[in-house]
């Protein structure tokens, strides 16, 4: 049976806009007019009157951890509890007493010492001490680059004074004691002694992740799940996603980014068959993704000048130059694409060196090796991106709380040339767009309308850096059209047109016709996945 969806003000990845479309075994089989469609109609056809509402392709959020996301929404929702640390506290006694932790653990996510407005410091064991003395409690910081632990915790993992330190971490102290804090590669001490979840685990969170994503109009997202759980065989992450792809319960297409911390492991991962475009349309295997440093907000991103608020400390990257030359010169070789967390201009030095190096080791025309986040860089760095022709995995819906930060941390001349996408956009580089979920929301209506403002949600500070912003068709692109070239789908993915897959949402209201400054409240009236409802 084909659907025809009309009276509609639709978008099909080019203007002017179309009023209806057509669908058919998952696919669009037309778009173009009302008239046209009622014409191609035959008895038995379903036909929807859109009454006006607005459709365009259904959003890809282009860097994000379905997993992780999927765990935080049955955690502690710390983001909602972050105005103060005694908030936090109060809210963390009454979640204890309510609900019980996996293994015997309590693990929340979200909070910003940022947004303290009772103290000016990071929280530590101490004060997860007084909300919880005899069981593990964690509470991992909203950028997922800075986690603590209380004394039991401590404890239970065996962690204290001598734990050794690795490469591209921090334990923090104070008194000579362990505090609780732990960065970057340091929380793998803590993580990788966590009770690790089953396989039907990890199919409910990718369930009740995937229908909080539907519900935000996304119908696809690239993921980074291998990272997770440090103690889980990325073989039983495999193993969960295509168990739900087998069984029909998958309800957002899966792009996997897959992170790997050590050249072995990663040639495990291609010699067992796996690289970049292996699979379905359900659950493909994309690049190969490296934690390059750390975030601005945890002041853990590496910088090739200090801190402008605390000269103590330029951050530091999670790899050596040696070790990133490796991965990223072998998974190259192998025709696999990469994909980089920079967030400092240091750490992006480092990344644009490598693969400058493997590109002249191993020459490829379209590689679309990519930076994610690419926030912090200097104005040589933006030629070096352009010349190398690399995919940009922007996070337009940082802008809503790092407007408040980027300045302080990195100087008036740094924050001049950051987050400048729209300057690597115009020198015709592919800038998609996404969350970093559970770090945001996966809002993707909030992430186009901060592309398209500059301007902070919460409180309307901004716009920073006004001539990056993005039009209305260019923050809907990057969600669209460019999250399919990041996957190498734009031939099959990212508009509505004859043969694309039939991934939708539904709105209420015209983006193009409202003030920008309103658009994430637009409401996601209906999402669709291979012409199915999901939402």
């Amino acid at each position: 049976m084909r659907s025809f969806f009309i009276h509609g003000q639709v978008y099909t990845g080019q203007l002017p806009l179309v009023e209806a479309f057509g669908v058919e075994d998952g696919r669009f089989i037309f778009a173009g007019s009302t008239q046209e469609a009622l014409a191609l109609c035959a008895e038995g056809d379903a036909v929807t009157d859109l009454e006006g509402q607005f459709v365009c392709s259904g959003f890809t959020d282009s860097h994000m951890h379905l997993l992780n996301y999927g765990q935080a929404l049955s955690s502690p929702l710390l983001a909602e509890h972050t105005d103060s640390l005694s908030d936090m506290l109060a809210y963390l006694r009454i979640f204890i007493a309510e609900h019980k932790g996996r293994g015997g653990w309590i693990i929340g996510r979200g909070w910003n010492q940022d947004y303290f407005k009772d103290v000016h410091r990071l929280p530590n064991r101490y004060d997860l001490d007084t909300v919880a003395g005899d069981i593990p409690l964690l509470i991992i910081r909203c950028c997922g680059h800075c986690l603590v632990v209380n004394s039991k915790a401590l404890e239970l993992l065996g962690l204290d004074e001598n734990t050794p330190c690795p490469e591209g971490g921090r334990i923090g102290m104070a008194d000579g004691r362990l505090d609780g804090v732990f960065y970057d590669n340091a929380m793998d001490a803590v993580y990788s002694r966590l009770p690790v979840p089953s396989k039907e685990e990890l199919k409910e969170m990718i369930r009740t992740g995937s229908r909080a994503l539907n519900a935000y109009g996304v119908t696809g997202c690239h993921s980074d799940d291998f990272s997770a759980f440090s103690a889980l065989p990325w073989q039983t992450v495999v193993e969960a996603y295509r168990e739900l792809e087998e069984a029909g319960e998958m309800t957002v297409r899966i792009y996997s980014q897959n992170n790997f911390s050590s050249p072995d492991t990663l040639k495990e991962f291609v010699e067992a068959g796996y690289k970049t475009g292996v699979g379905s349309e359900l659950y493909r295997f994309g690049p190969l993704k490296m934690l390059g440093d750390g975030s601005l907000g945890a002041r853990t991103a590496f910088l090739s000048a200090p801190y402008s608020d605390d000269p103590s400390t330029c951050g530091f990257p999670c790899f050596s130059q040696e070790t990133m030359d490796r991965m990223i010169g072998y998974a190259n070789s192998v025709g696999m694409q990469v994909a980089v967390h920079a967030i400092g201009d240091a750490c992006l030095d480092m990344v644009l060196n490598a693969v400058e190096r493997a590109l002249t080791e191993n020459p490829r025309s379209d590689h679309r090796h990519g930076v994610v986040h690419c926030q912090i860089t200097r104005a040589d760095q933006l030629e070096r991106l352009a010349k190398l022709q690399m995919h940009i995995y922007a996070q337009s819906i940082f802008l809503d709380y790092d407007n408040h930060i980027v300045a302080q941390r990195v100087g008036t001349a740094r924050a001049e040339t950051s987050y400048s996408w729209k300057t690597l956009m115009d020198a015709g580089l592919s800038v998609s767009n996404g969350t970093d979920c559970p770090v945001e929301l996966p809002d993707a209506l909030a992430g186009i309308q901060c592309a398209v403002t500059r301007t902070s949600l919460r409180d309307g500070v901004g716009p920073y850096l006004p001539e990056q912003a993005f039009s209305v068709q260019e923050a809907i692109d990057s969600y669209t059209v460019h999250s399919a070239e990041a996957s190498f789908e734009e031939s099959c993915r990212g508009r509505i047109c004859p043969g694309f897959l039939a991934d939708f949402v539904v709105l209420e209201k015209n983006l193009f016709e409202i003030p920008a400054d309103t658009i994430r409240n637009v409401k996601v009236c209906a999402t669709y996945m291979g012409g199915r409802r999901v939402f």
